[in-house]
């Protein structure tokens, strides 16, 4: 099972949290983060963020990262959206 935490921080403050399962095994891990990322932002009511460099290498290293302003289109009412894995197949 592939597990995906979703969490909007303002202040240093948890303000709402998700986490989306996938028990596909057909689809790859790079499919999956994707789809569990679109998830995230439906739920949050927020367009899917843009992968900057420097999110793409913190998720390669940590398998969790950031997305701050600067990964999205609109404004945001709160500091960053954080994304982590906290299962995989």
């Amino acid at each position: 099972m592939f597990r995906m935490w979703g969490k909007v921080f303002a202040d240093n403050h948890l303000l709402k949290d998700f986490v989306v399962e996938n028990p596909s095994l057909d689809m790859t891990r790079t499919k999956k983060v994707f789809a569990a990322l679109e998830n995230i932002a439906h739920e949050f009511d927020l367009a899917v963020p843009i992968w900057l460099p420097s999110n793409i290498s913190d998720f390669k290293r940590h398998a969790k990262t950031r997305f701050t302003q600067d990964s999205f289109i609109e404004a945001i009412d709160f500091d960053y959206l954080e994304i982590q894995i906290i299962e995989e197949d």
